[in-house]
């Protein structure tokens, strides 16, 4: 007795021999942002006392009459919120690199919306005057990001996230 071909008739599915050089540079580029931000979220906690310090002058300046209790509530709620922040931050740099190293299709266009954010982000940080040293980060994630972004829609990428566009 025969037995009928289980896969006649059906596409296979295709099969990815690994990702282009495109698709593996904007990994590494991920993967940089996600030590930049590290060594940003390092420093930052590291710096506390100075942070907490500017975020106290700077209260009292704009409103005298603030408690020591609001001030000292409003202080840590920005501090926790900026580690919250950036460990996120650090995490969305890493899944991304996975997601779009496994040639997710979903994963570049993630990236791309989460690129768009962080130029946002950047334009809000450059226009309210802050410090100059955590504005250069933030312009240096950005170039990183830019550079994933541009390698993610290189044509060979196209190809490996959507094997039928790059026939």
């Amino acid at each position: 007795m025969v037995q009928p071909d289980p896969s006649a008739g059906r596409m296979s599915a295709p099969v990815h021999s690994g990702p282009p050089a495109s698709v593996v540079m904007a990994v590494r580029l991920m993967y940089a942002g996600a030590v930049v931000s590290a060594l940003s979220l390092i420093v930052g906690v590291a710096t506390v006392n100075r942070i907490r310090d500017s975020i106290r002058t700077s209260l009292h300046r704009t409103n005298p009459k603030m408690t020591p209790a609001q001030v000292h509530s409003i202080e840590t709620v920005f501090i926790v919120g900026s580690v919250a922040f950036q460990v996120i931050s650090i995490g969305l740099w890493i899944w991304m690199a996975m997601t779009n190293k496994a040639g997710k299709s979903w994963a570049r266009i993630v990236a791309s919306v989460l690129f768009g954010l962080n130029t946002l982000m950047l334009l809000l940080g450059v226009a309210s005057a802050g410090v100059a040293a955590s504005l250069l980060v933030s312009i240096l994630t950005w170039l990183i990001g830019l550079g994933a972004v541009i390698y993610l829609w290189r044509k060979d990428a196209t190809g490996y996230f959507n094997p039928q566009a790059g026939q």
